[in-house]
């Protein structure tokens, strides 16, 4: 019943309402600006196929100029959800959208559009228009100044997993001696007025410390009310520069909204919506909806899950860092920096014939970053032996795959001798086609 009581307490729901303003814009901004910038051309557009999820290839057929469409319709559900219209619609919608257009690529995986998929599916969850929205203009009956407590302690919580598992990730070799760092910062060179200064030794110790203890501090400086104002000012600085040093989209400034969760919502209330009425009472109220054993299980099924995923590498007979096994999901967010070289092999099984493929009459350049992972190059094998039964061919496709991480030296990462086209995908286990890494890896160059 404690438990209970601590979830179910009524508080103010001013910080929800404003979150779903800063929201609907983000995912918006997110959307219209993928066509803007030609990541959708690039990405979705230009390709003879993506590399999907494995599982969804059905996905594929979305992918073309529709994706223009498909993107500028993600945007209408984005205003639709900044300004609280048809809320439950608009955030299902765009939610439905970006799950499609995450599930059926991964050329430009990174962790900040899986937390963005977690976030839309949260959102649609919450009672974010209750208030402050055309919902609740048009409809009286709906609008509410308090909101149960638990919505708050879900965002926190959910939030310090993220940071906390991107903190420990960076506990390994080539994080710590600042191998990774110092390549991170090469590419950004070129930039103006600061390249040259990302190049020094401070700045990559700077990222290397500053990396790991904000990931790890962030949540409890900010709970901390002695200590968060001072972090959250130093927030802005960080988040401000990876918004400009690593253009990493909406994420820098999504993570800055989040802040509204951490202040004192009275403040917050007074300042940004004085015509709302602020929620307070003598006494706490607490109103226990009847199916809250079903919303407890449902809480601890989510945590369970998102705590697992990230450390289900640890299970999983490989490096994690060499072959991408449980790398998605898992909040391992810029470690690594990866060069492969592969030439495919097409072997016609009646008569020999052999054809060597040149992948550049199929893939983009950016594709070709797929290739730098087991699953990549078992998707590829799929893909051309799918091409070659259209002209009548049984095929057997092989790879002679040499993987560089962090700036080492290449090293073979797949069985040559292994035809990749009749070869099974092991989800959960490491792929017996896929080699180990090697075993002076880790030896300083």
């Amino acid at each position: 019943m404690k438990i209970k009581s601590i979830l179910f307490q009524q508080i103010d729901n001013t910080s929800l309402v404003l979150f779903r303003v800063l929201f609907g814009l983000l995912i918006t901004l997110e959307a219209w600006g993928a066509i803007a910038t030609g990541w959708v051309t690039r990405v979705l557009v230009e390709p003879k196929f993506t590399f999907n999820f494995i599982g969804f290839d059905f996905l594929q057929y979305l992918q073309g100029p529709y994706m223009y469409v498909h993107f500028f319709i993600m945007g209408v559900f984005g205003i639709g959800v900044m300004l609280g219209y048809k809320y439950k619609w608009s955030i299902l919608g765009y939610t439905i959208f970006w799950a499609c257009a995450y599930f059926m690529q991964k050329s430009s995986y990174n962790n900040h559009y899986y937390l963005l998929l977690l976030l839309c599916f949260i959102m649609y969850l919450l009672p974010a228009h209750k208030n402050f929205s055309l919902d609740a203009k048009n409809n009286d009956a709906l609008r509410e100044i308090s909101m149960p407590n638990w919505v708050r302690l879900f965002i926190i919580f959910q939030l310090w997993i993220v940071y906390t598992y991107a903190s420990v990730a960076k506990f390994y070799p080539d994080w710590l001696d600042g191998t990774f760092p110092s390549l991170l910062m090469k590419g950004k060179q070129h930039y103006y007025l600061i390249g040259d200064f990302l190049q020094t030794d401070f700045a990559i110790q700077s990222i290397i410390y500053v990396g790991i203890l904000f990931d790890m501090l962030v949540v409890p400086l900010l709970l901390w009310k002695r200590t968060r104002w001072f972090f959250f000012f130093f927030s802005i600085f960080f988040h401000l520069f990876n918004s400009i040093v690593f253009q990493i989209g909406i994420f820098p400034y999504m993570s800055l909204a989040f802040c509204l969760f951490f202040f004192n919502p009275k403040a917050i209330n007074k300042r940004f919506l004085p015509w709302k009425t602020f929620y307070e009472s003598d006494e706490p109220k607490i109103d226990i909806p009847k199916h809250s054993n079903l919303m407890l299980a449902f809480f601890g099924v989510w945590f369970v899950i998102q705590i697992a995923l990230p450390v289900r590498h640890h299970f999983i007979d490989s490096d994690v860092l060499w072959t991408d096994e449980g790398h998605k999901l898992s909040w391992r967010m810029m470690l690594r920096t990866k060069n492969s070289y592969v030439d495919f092999r097409v072997v016609n099984k009646e008569t020999n014939k052999t054809t060597y493929v040149n992948t550049y009459d199929y893939l983009t350049h950016k594709q070709h970053k797929s290739l730098s992972r087991p699953d990549g190059i078992w998707q590829m094998a799929q893909f051309l032996k799918k091409e070659y039964a259209l002209n009548g061919e049984n095929v057997a496709v092989y790879a002679d795959a040499k993987l560089s991480v962090n700036g080492r030296r290449h090293s073979k990462f797949i069985d040559e001798t292994v035809d990749l086209a009749s070869a099974k995908f092991e989800y959960f286990k490491t792929n017996p086609w896929a080699l180990p890494i090697p075993e002076d890896f880790y030896k300083k160059k």
